[in-house]
């Protein structure tokens, strides 16, 4: 299958951290988002498109559709005077999880939605595209402020479902026998990651949180002070190689490691390798979105859940850092890596550590953190609707910092906090060990 031709995602193309963008940044960031969505699908057939490997996955389709409904909900409804909706029950089909906007399609049932065709959800797409851009050229609507600060947010969520689209077709593809691919075969890297070291954490009172005067999501806020013991945080993330030895030394056989939800998951799901890994130990191959290949040492090892990233954190000695400790230590490095630009969509192997910081602080694969996902002191959901967007959220979950391969690089920032349950391992996360101070 060939690759989707590029086109870049920012959310800003004028380079800034205005609050209030101007029309025409706007209107560029809208188009560029909207149309990098339907490169990533341009060369998928429709049967692609509608089929639903898991409860936790959606189809492409279903994705093109609800990013489409949230402007067409948030955006137009509300603020282009005269705006009808395009069909009547596309809300009840593309609706996600707003209950205060009514009912919905159960999630698990989004693969039955043979209809609307994909044709129907472009067509979808272009008219409500049409209409916010003729919403955004207007000259003085009474909120305008309130519609781009609306619209930029709809973007960073459309980026969102850009990446879940990329992790949801990786595992519909899996489970075919045929093996299909979405990209062409991925070159070998030449390099092998540098000798795992260590970077101190600075001991004291930091702040974190997000920089009011940029794009943020609720739950990054309020920029608050925490302490921080000393310790260290390693300088790269863990790779095949290194999690193979661990599975060689009967890693998912003792319970001594696992936390007793891990153990119990184990044992239930028959976990003996990371999802994707397939063979065994005189042979592993794994499942990518350039179909299967041979599992490769040197690069980190990807779709682990957190309850095995803590168990292999227990079995090297070490633990899992806090989102405290990623954020004043990583979190300061540059926005630089593999990113879903790149057109790789897989994990690279680690360079050697670059000056200020540790290695692959963002790309390559979101990292599991120790902390709990919950309110940060003081928080304050959004308003109406859109408040149901992360806060209903902030129960037995556990936060991933960092951004992965199939991440636009213009989504992600430093405070920016990804959630996900301990045993859920289709995302692209992956393992950065910590240790305190000896």
């Amino acid at each position: 299958m060939a690759q989707p031709q590029m086109m870049p995602p920012a959310v800003r193309p004028s380079g800034t951290n205005e609050l209030v963008p101007t029309p025409q940044s706007t209107i560029d960031g809208f188009l560029a988002v909207r149309r990098f969505t339907e490169a990533l699908t341009s060369d998928l057939d429709p049967e692609d498109c509608c089929a639903q490997s898991m409860p936790d996955c959606s189809p492409a389709k279903w994705h093109m559709a609800h990013t489409t409904w949230f402007f067409e909900t948030f955006v137009l409804t509300p603020h282009l005077t005269g705006y009808e909706v395009f069909h009547p029950q596309f809300g009840y089909l593309f609706n996600s999880y707003y209950n205060g906007i009514g009912e919905r399609q159960a999630r698990h049932q989004r693969g039955l939605l043979t209809r609307p065709t994909l044709d129907q959800v472009l067509a979808y797409r272009h008219h409500v595209d049409s209409s916010v851009l003729t919403l955004l050229e207007a000259t003085e609507p009474r909120d305008l402020d309130t519609v781009h600060q609306i619209v930029e947010l709809g973007l960073h969520h459309e980026q969102q479902h850009q990446e879940l689209m990329l992790t949801d077709l990786k595992h519909l593809f899996s489970q075919n026998i045929l093996t299909p691919a979405y990209r062409p075969p991925l070159p070998d890297e030449t390099t092998s990651p540098p000798t795992l070291g260590w970077t101190p954490i600075p001991e004291g009172l930091h702040w974190i949180g997000a920089d009011p005067n940029g794009f943020h999501f609720d739950n990054e806020t309020p920029a608050h002070r925490v302490f921080i013991e000393g310790g260290q945080i390693a300088d790269r993330l863990i790779t095949n190689g290194e999690y193979r030895r661990f599975i060689q030394d009967g890693g998912y056989t003792k319970p001594e490691l696992w936390l007793d939800t891990g153990w119990a998951t184990v044992r239930k799901e028959d976990w003996a390798m990371p999802l994707y890994w397939s063979g065994g130990p005189d042979g592993y191959q794994t499942f990518t979105l350039a179909g299967e290949q041979e599992l490769r040492d040197h690069e980190p090892v990807s779709h682990i859940s957190f309850l095995e990233a803590e168990a292999f954190a227990r079995w090297a000695g070490a633990r899992l850092p806090s989102e405290g400790e990623w954020e004043i230590s990583c979190g300061r490095t540059p926005i630089e890596g593999n990113f879903v630009e790149s057109g790789r969509y897989h994990p690279s192997s680690a360079n050697p550590r670059a000056a200020g910081g540790p290695a692959q602080a963002y790309g390559d694969l979101w990292e599991w953190t120790r902390s709990s996902y919950g309110p940060y002191p003081g928080y304050q959901p959004e308003a109406g609707a859109l408040g149901e967007y992360n806060g209903k959220f902030m129960c037995d979950q556990m936060v991933l910092r960092g951004g992965s391969c199939v991440s636009s690089a213009a989504h992600l920032r430093p405070s920016y906090r990804n959630f996900f349950y301990p045993p859920d391992r289709w995302q692209f996360s992956g393992i950065r060990l910590a240790k305190d101070a000896s």
